[in-house]
């Protein structure tokens, strides 16, 4: 594998190795040999985008596993599901992690099913035939993608937990809100913990001040590490609470219950700003402090080899996509996606990260093109040279469902991750639309580089 770094290393270093963690995306294999070159090269220095180098090394294996079927003639989902990682055996990396909570069978099998892909394959066949110009494709793809920062020192995170004697409850932890809902998750965290209403919580504004020394918000590890920080803190405030409240009762603080901002006993229930403004009066500590780090994780630098990550995620795509042979141009017509985030903390932002990383994966696939001149100089670097995805490339259909199991690792009430993983879903399209190109041009080949620009189909149909 090949990184063009630009003129400087910048994180080339760490997306490279990510790369080459994730080139076996959810296949085994068995016998192979990944070498990873980091090129010095004439352009500007390159960073890290969403999936750091995972996308980079899931579109290789998928787009292998696309041309294999194509020749050997078979449906290119089969021959995924052929190569699947195994759950009692053929269940390790090749770098040595054993795959220990791998659902891709299960969860393949039930979007095969919902997104009736047997039956769409069958009347597209159909109505490609009848179709001299415009020609339609299905690719269904998987992701596994493993959650931890791969410099094991980041994955580590601090919280403060302050609760007035008003009831109300302040928050600050290590991450940053940048529109994702880390905030949000982390005061849902805190007000299940202590058991008043979300409303009663305010996470204010990270703050190196409060908590030094925070690790970046990335590696889709925000939550996983702030809110199992904060959770720790808050639970360390429950405790100091339920200690009182026994004490008031005659009773054990196992007894003790938090919910609906009601402090209960076996004797008495009684409003959590209360207990909380007699236990100021007996002083006792209404703030604390809370620390995590990610358990099991290890690996060796140089060899590539240990447990990189805490867990992995899971999800599958099912894209169908329509291109003009004429022209080149293709269009999304449906897409459908089963993706597993553990039991979700809040259905409604996770649905919406998978929707984003799809859409932003997508226009990596089919319409932003880097180009540079002969001196190392970025030619597309303006909207009108640059050409993102916008509302009009959303899917007709566009349909998300989550996988119904809580993570098996012991992550935040049984939550996992969903920053990047859906960002490789996307890569359901670029198979769709190789898909189509196949089928336009009969002989079961479809070579092209990404992303698949009206150019590059063209060029891919036309192909001697």
């Amino acid at each position: 594998m090949l990184a063009n770094c630009g003129f400087s290393a910048d994180l080339s270093g760490p997306v490279a190795d990510r790369a080459v963690f994730h080139a076996d995306n959810a296949s085994f294999l068995s016998d192979v040999d990944i070498t990873s070159y980091r090129c010095k090269t004439h352009t500007q220095s390159h960073t890290a985008f969403r999936g750091f180098g995972g996308p980079q090394g899931v579109i290789v294996i998928e787009t292998l596993l696309g041309d294999i079927a194509r020749h050997l003639g078979l449906d290119a989902l089969d021959v995924r599901r052929r190569n699947l990682y195994g759950v009692n055996d053929r269940n390790v990396t090749h770098y040595q992690m054993p795959v220990e909570d791998n659902i891709l069978q299960p969860l393949l099998e039930r979007l095969e099913q919902t997104s009736s892909y047997r039956e769409r394959r069958a009347q597209i066949a159909a109505w490609n035939a009848q179709s001299p110009v415009l020609k339609r494709g299905l690719a269904i793809t998987p992701v596994k993608f493993g959650i931890s920062f791969t410099a094991t020192l980041f994955n580590q995170a601090g919280a403060l937990v302050h609760v007035y004697t008003d009831g109300s409850v302040m928050v600050n932890h290590g991450g940053t809100e940048m529109g994702q809902g880390l905030h949000t998750k982390v005061a849902q965290i805190v007000a299940d913990e202590l058991g008043v209403p979300f409303e009663r919580v305010l996470v204010t504004a990270s703050d190196t001040a409060r908590v030094p020394n925070a690790s970046a918000t990335a590696a889709s590890s925000g939550t996983d590490l702030n809110g199992r920080a904060a959770q720790f803190a808050a639970r360390n405030v429950r405790d100091n609470l339920a200690a009182f409240a026994a004490g008031l009762d005659g009773c054990g603080a196992g007894a003790i219950r938090f919910a609906g901002g009601q402090v209960i006993s076996p004797k008495a229930w009684r409003p959590f700003a209360e207990v909380v403004q007699a236990a100021y009066a007996n002083r006792i500590q209404l703030w604390s402090d809370g620390f995590y780090r990610t358990p099991k994780i290890h690996y060796d630098k140089t060899t590539l080899t240990g447990r990189p990550f805490y867990y992995f995620a899971y999800g599958a795509a099912c894209t169908e996509v329509v291109i003009d042979t004429l022209t080149g141009e293709s269009r999304v017509l449906a897409a459908d996606i089963l993706h597993d985030v553990g039991t979700s903390l809040n259905p409604a932002l996770d649905i919406g990260q998978i929707e984003g990383a799809f859409i932003q994966g997508m226009g990596w696939l089919t319409t932003e093109e880097l180009v540079w001149d002969k001196k190392g100089r970025l030619a597309t670097h303006a909207p009108s040279t640059y050409k993102i995805p916008t509302a009009g490339d959303v899917p007709p259909r566009f349909t998300v469902d989550l996988w119904p199991e809580p993570n098996r690792e012991d992550n935040v009430f049984g939550s996992k991750a969903v920053g990047e993983p859906p960002f490789m879903l996307a890569i359901s399209v670029w198979e769709a639309i190789r898909d189509a190109v196949a089928a336009a041009r009969g002989d079961g080949t479809a070579r092209m580089d990404a992303p698949a620009t009206a150019e590059r189909v063209l060029g891919a149909l036309k192909a001697r």
